[in-house]
């Protein structure tokens, strides 16, 4: 284990960026495209797996990068080193509007399983694993919670998540049902399952899918109102077609109001 022991300080309210400070020879890991900005004499180095003690050897990096590979993440890691005299910061940002969630794995037994997409930045030291379903019905049925990330060391994790966010404590046996989607992550104490939603009008009319997973204490949990997923239907259901404007879009007129803005040629 041994994580570098990292400072950190999160700004913002719905776009986040958690700013990292580094010591002398300190270093964080972060996903490709997560960097916003960094003080000079940082030493910015992309890595082949997560750089952990768990990726030594040439095929621990490769058995490191194919299980990111699995998750749909890059094959390739960046780490950020403090090569210069005094202390240095480096910043990411949240990909979309949301959380930054410090995640110290010291309070979660040293492991900690979260949504695929989920990991923004950790401190060097800090392995980045994924976390297989045992059950066939979570692979069957699981959708995004099927492959999950898995968080081991004895640092200091980020994670991001959409719109608002609430933790939950589940004492021993305590269940909670709960989208998919919804879940960031939670305690590797806490035992993972998908039910099905039953009822002939839930499965036809409801909207809702056809499972939800159900979390069973006890552990924390943490939950976001707006997984990516969602947001990105939406957008997308919203979106117009062909390249044209949306109906009705801006105004109560509509399509009459289209012709007066400007945009329409006779």
């Amino acid at each position: 284990m041994n994580a570098h022991e990292i400072d950190y300080k999160i700004h913002g309210e719905e776009m986040q960026f958690v700013e990292i400070e580094l010591d002398p020879n300190e270093g964080v890991i972060a996903e490709a495209g997560s960097f916003m900005m960094m003080d000079d004499n940082i030493k910015m180095e992309t890595i082949f797996g997560d750089g952990s003690a768990n990726d030594k050897g040439f095929m621990g990096k490769v058995f490191g990068a194919g299980k990111r590979l699995l998750t749909g993440e890059s094959l390739f890691m960046t780490a950020f080193y403090n090569i210069g005299v005094g202390k240095k910061q480096v910043n990411f940002a949240s990909p979309y509007p949301g959380k930054i969630i410090p995640i110290d794995l010291t309070r979660f037994g040293n492991k900690f399983i979260c949504q695929k997409d989920a990991f923004l930045c950790a401190a060097k030291g800090v392995s980045i694993g994924i976390e297989f379903s045992r059950k066939l019905g979570r692979g069957l049925f699981g959708g995004e919670g099927f492959i999950m990330q898995k968080l081991e060391g004895d640092g200091m994790a980020f994670v991001h998540a959409g719109g608002t966010t609430a933790t939950k404590e589940l004492a021993p046996g305590e269940k909670l049902k709960i989208d998919t989607g919804c879940i960031i992550g939670f305690d590797h104490t806490i035992n993972y399952d998908i039910e099905f939603v039953g009822g002939i009008k839930n499965t036809l009319f409801g909207g809702e899918g056809l499972f939800f997973a159900t979390l069973t204490g006890p552990g924390t949990v943490f939950v976001q109102s707006l997984p990516f997923s969602r947001l990105a239907k939406r957008v997308w259901a919203a979106a117009p077609k062909g390249g044209g404007k949306s109906k009705g879009e801006g105004s109560i007129l509509g399509g009459i109001g289209d012709l007066l803005d400007g945009d329409n040629r006779f």
